[in-house]
């Protein structure tokens, strides 16, 4: 019994000792110098140079002052005080500063994204335009180009004859094979052909893509132009030495041989010797 008694007061002698120390340990610590040195870290004020010197005749008798602030402080404590203004709240701090700088560049980010989002939508926007899949629904296509390069799709890719090449006769289909001119114009219709199918099949953007149309027209304009001009010459040309070789024909008998001087001035005379 002695023994539990003896082990109760030593129980209650540790929670005294406990709770007494936790008071102690939870007292507010207000020091005047740090409270002075936290608004000074502040936007509050730059001063309040704690703590504070105290003089006789002339004597400086505060030990703490001295070597903190005073003659006995390290040098670096002497120019922070007599330095200039760094709290970096104040309003042209340093931290506020940054604060900006932050704030600037997080509206920064917000235009970079916006940016980004309308290059990312515009890009999807014009997905269907880059792709070949798409590009008999484009509507310049149905309005204008389709309508335009119909002809080409529609003109043989190796003509065999005056028909397939749109000539007026073979005679102007055989004379241009003989110069050599087919094989130009067949070299050039498989250029045009080819890059008029590179428009079609080919991923690309929307804007290259009716630049390669139009340039693939300009040239089928140039090509039609060109066959119609030889055409046209070469026709003219077969009339005139068809003309020709008429006009010989009927102008020299077939045995023709000619005369002697004596034989031309008998044949002269005989024929004017009735009319003088």
């Amino acid at each position: 019994m002695e023994t539990l008694f003896k082990k109760g007061k030593f129980l209650v002698f540790l929670f005294l000792a406990f709770a007494v120390s936790s008071q102690v340990s939870v007292k507010r610590l207000n020091d005047p110098s740090i409270v002075a040195q936290h608004k000074r870290m502040t936007f509050e004020s730059w001063g309040d140079w704690r703590p504070y010197p105290k003089y006789f005749l002339g004597i400086q008798t505060n030990f703490a002052y001295a070597t903190v602030w005073g003659i006995w402080a390290p040098k670096i404590n002497r120019d922070y005080k007599d330095g200039d203004d760094i709290r970096p709240l104040k309003p042209t701090g340093e931290q506020n500063l940054r604060f900006a700088q932050l704030k600037f560049q997080e509206e920064e980010a917000k235009k970079i994204k916006a940016a980004s989002d309308t290059i990312y939508k515009r890009s999807v926007q014009d997905l269907a335009h880059w792709t070949s899949a798409t590009v008999d629904a484009d509507p310049l296509w149905l309005l204008y180009y389709k309508r335009m390069l119909k002809p080409i799709t529609e003109f043989p890719d190796t003509p065999q004859n005056f028909i397939e090449w749109r000539l007026k006769d073979e005679p102007t289909y055989e004379a241009l094979n003989t110069t050599g001119t087919l094989k130009r114009w067949q070299d050039e219709l498989d250029l045009i052909k080819e890059k008029y199918s590179m428009s079609r099949s080919m991923d690309m953007p929307r804007g290259k893509r009716f630049v390669m149309y139009h340039e693939t027209l300009i040239r089928w304009r140039k090509f039609v132009q060109e066959l119609r001009k030889y055409n046209n010459r070469t026709t003219l040309l077969l009339d005139y030495k068809n003309i020709l070789n008429s006009h010989l024909s009927t102008a020299l008998p077939t045995q023709w041989t000619p005369a002697s001087d004596r034989a031309i001035v008998q044949n002269v005379m005989q024929q004017y010797k009735h009319k003088y």
